[in-house]
């Protein structure tokens, strides 16, 4: 696909650094795709989906996107009720890459999608304090699914900073995502990474929870079926604590 940056890694590891307004959010799952980030920025029903998104108290776009491969794996778990399946989460501790974007944001609008993806509202809590994972690389700021922050390291002197769950690969049971959830990540992937159908089947077709449930050939066939990206009511109660 044309229009697509060779994909960048972190330029090192996490520690001092500016950690002033401006920061790459990283985006590993269904926020790959540009259109759907830009109803958690600023409000509205995505593409395919039925769910309406509050939006960022800052609903400017980003400044900038970049492909980027952070050092880990990708993984499948947890029952997701929007998409009706498990849910992508990244530990940066396995081995691999995972495929990702990086989106040039503020720390209030990167505050504001963290709340959304915790069912929350956004600006309820104050603007996240990013001291500690940009010097450790990690931070908690809650037991919820997407409450650990990490940082694998900076890009063009900003840090890269994501979200994901507290478990490693293999802490929690694995669990297939569904049809439309993986046909979201996959469609994302060749906008932002610009792969072909075949690379992509293999990446995801090979992730905990995918393996197993999803063939190369199945995955790559969601690209050519046409389908609502699905969605559904979203308990409050889905944003508690991760199993035990």
């Amino acid at each position: 696909m044309g229009g697509v940056s060779t994909p960048r890694r972190p330029d090192r590891a996490a520690g001092p650094t500016r950690t002033g307004d401006r920061l790459w959010y990283v985006a590993y799952g269904s926020n790959l795709h540009a259109a759907r980030l830009a109803c958690y920025l600023g409000g509205g029903v995505p593409p395919g989906g039925t769910v309406a998104h509050a939006g960022c108290r800052d609903p400017s776009p980003p400044r900038r996107s970049l492909p980027v491969l952070l050092p880990g794996c990708l993984y499948f778990a947890t029952r997701s009720p929007r998409w009706g399946g498990g849910r992508a989460f990244h530990d940066p501790d396995a081995a691999g890459e995972t495929a990702a974007r990086a989106y040039l944001l503020t720390r209030s609008q990167f505050s504001d999608i963290a709340a959304q993806e915790m069912y929350r509202a956004p600006g309820s809590v104050r603007d996240l304090d990013l001291t500690e994972v940009v010097a450790a690389g990690r931070a908690s700021v809650g037991p919820g699914r997407y409450e650990t922050l990490v940082c694998p390291g900076t890009l063009d002197g900003l840090p890269l900073v994501t979200f994901t769950a507290p478990c490693r690969v293999g802490e929690l049971p694995p669990l297939a995502p569904s049809g439309p959830y993986l046909r979201h990540l996959a469609a994302g992937l060749r906008e932002a990474h610009g792969w072909s159908v075949a690379r992509v089947a293999r990446y995801l077709a090979a992730c905990s929870g995918a393996a197993g449930h999803w063939a190369e050939p199945d995955v790559a066939a969601l690209l050519a079926t046409p389908g609502e990206a699905g969605a559904g009511p979203v308990p409050a109660a889905d944003a508690g604590p991760l199993p035990r």
